[in-house]
């Protein structure tokens, strides 16, 4: 009976209304719909570039791209953190001596006297006798009591009694520290041509 726009015509309630008297509810729902397109929107984008978000996506975690993976924030270690391993320090390999025995000295009674080489004995030069080692070389002496070296020069012949290795000059036995102790046992390490250190103990 009544024309488009009469009294008869059924139109929605919210159409019936000014937009300023449709109160908050109604923002609030236009608000939410746009957020949600755009999160559709976001996803989508990142379906189409290849890109997989996992379920738990929302905390940092690993975003995986076919063919590679892509570290964001790794994830905090679980449990309690494991305790520091002792390092176990390498062996040190001691240097084996050519000859172990007993070393004596010798000192005033062959001051300046002539020696096996035909150079004169000083008892205070750090020189040494030995049976076959040559003339000229060098020996590093330890003793086995007090733990101190001395590089020795061999330039003389003997000792030739007992199980004698070396017989030292004074001034080599002042620096073991075995004057005055008559016979003590020593490790001999026969030394390169042009070098004049210890091995280290």
């Amino acid at each position: 009976m009544y024309g488009p726009g009469g009294r008869g015509a059924a139109q929605p309630a919210a159409a019936q209304l000014p937009i300023a008297r449709r109160g908050p509810w109604w923002r609030a729902a236009r608000a939410a719909l746009a957020g949600g397109l755009l999160w559709a929107c976001a996803l989508s984008a990142g379906a189409q570039q290849g890109l997989v978000a996992e379920p738990d996506a929302l905390a940092p975690n690993l975003l995986s791209v076919p063919g590679e993976a892509m570290l964001i924030d790794p994830p905090a270690a679980q449990g309690a953190d494991l305790p520091d391993m002792p390092l176990v320090p390498e062996p040190v390999l001691q240097p084996s001596a050519d000859e172990v025995g007993l070393a004596s000295w010798y000192g005033p009674r062959f001051h300046r006297r002539r020696t096996a080489s035909g150079e004169l004995f000083d008892m205070k030069a750090l020189t040494a006798a030995h049976p076959t080692l040559p003339f000229g070389s060098h020996v590093c002496v330890r003793s086995q009591i007090t733990g101190r070296s001395v590089v020795v020069r061999i330039n003389d012949r003997g000792p030739y009694t007992g199980n004698r290795v070396i017989d030292l000059s004074r001034g080599a036995a002042e620096v073991l520290g075995m004057v005055g102790l008559g016979l003590k046992p020593v490790e001999l390490f026969a030394l390169q041509e042009g070098d004049r250190a210890c091995p280290a103990p």
